[in-house]
């Protein structure tokens, strides 16, 4: 295995670089300085189909990662599996991640509804703690955050050191906004979630989303009537690389044989 580093100086300079740059040229970048140790954290939402469909036109060998917290949308597998079929991917390309915890067993641990009453406990055992371990194995995740999409998105770097996970974040689409996104959409004639058709500005699980009327933040259908904004995966940092450590390592590791157990279903 063949390891390189790049210094939070250099990852500093890489983001100043890159701003005002089209979203694609941030991929290119991401795929020469980190692939096959990056990966996409995809939601299947509308960002990351356009991230998925810039990501394939540069590599055929990319890779996602989706979190499967057993409460998604039936709507969210069929668009997974309309991807896989528009783009010919292998199952090891669609990379499933499960929480450790069945439904059936958070409830005998934590009770029943967890999601309604400690809504922060449930995003944490369902999405925040799978993807800390399945980033473990990579070097860089891309995600298609947006600054307008939230307060606490407004301040996102196109490249950034992600103390949470303790790994290079690319946001490629954080200067785009709601409007470029589905010019892309329709443009390309990318996939994407049907229920974005049904007031479904922002999906998640089931028990977590609603759709939004005329006139609301496209984001208040997520965890209504609790004071809660975000699942825990984009909690913002003080700044960005504030957290950086001298050196980002990343390997020549194949993405193929890191796969996570559980596989495609």
């Amino acid at each position: 295995m063949i390891r390189a580093t790049l210094s939070g100086e250099e990852l500093q300079a890489l983001n100043r670089r890159l701003e005002g740059h089209a979203p694609q040229d941030v991929l290119r970048h991401a795929f020469q300085r980190f692939f096959p140790d990056m990966v996409l954290a995809c939601s299947f939402g509308a960002e990351d189909m356009v991230l998925w469909d810039m990501m394939y036109r540069i590599n055929s060998r990319a890779s996602l990662v989706y979190l499967d917290t057993d409460f998604l949308f039936p709507e969210t597998y069929d668009v997974r599996d309309r991807l896989m079929a528009r783009y010919a991917v292998s199952p090891e390309q669609v990379i499933r991640v499960r929480p450790a915890l069945t439904p059936a067993q958070q409830a005998e641990q934590y009770g029943d509804r967890l999601w309604s009453r400690q809504p922060d406990q449930c995003c944490r055992i369902r999405k925040v703690d799978p993807l800390t371990n399945i980033l473990k194995q990579y070097a860089a995740w891309v995600t298609g955050i947006r600054r307008d999409q939230a307060p606490s998105r407004a301040t996102a770097g196109l490249v950034e050191w992600d103390a949470t996970f303790g790994l290079v974040k690319v946001n490629p689409l954080a200067a785009w906004t709601n409007d470029d996104v589905w010019a892309y959409i329709r443009q390309h004639e990318v996939p994407y979630n049907v229920l974005h058709d049904q007031h479904y500005p922002s999906i998640g699980c089931t028990h977590c989303t609603a759709p939004v009327r005329p006139g609301e933040h496209p984001r208040a259908g997520r965890w209504q009537h609790v004071d809660k904004t975000e699942c825990g995966l984009h909690t913002p940092d003080p700044g960005p690389l504030v957290k950086s450590p001298p050196s980002v390592p990343w390997s020549g590791m194949h993405s193929c044989e890191r796969r996570n157990p559980g596989g495609h279903p």
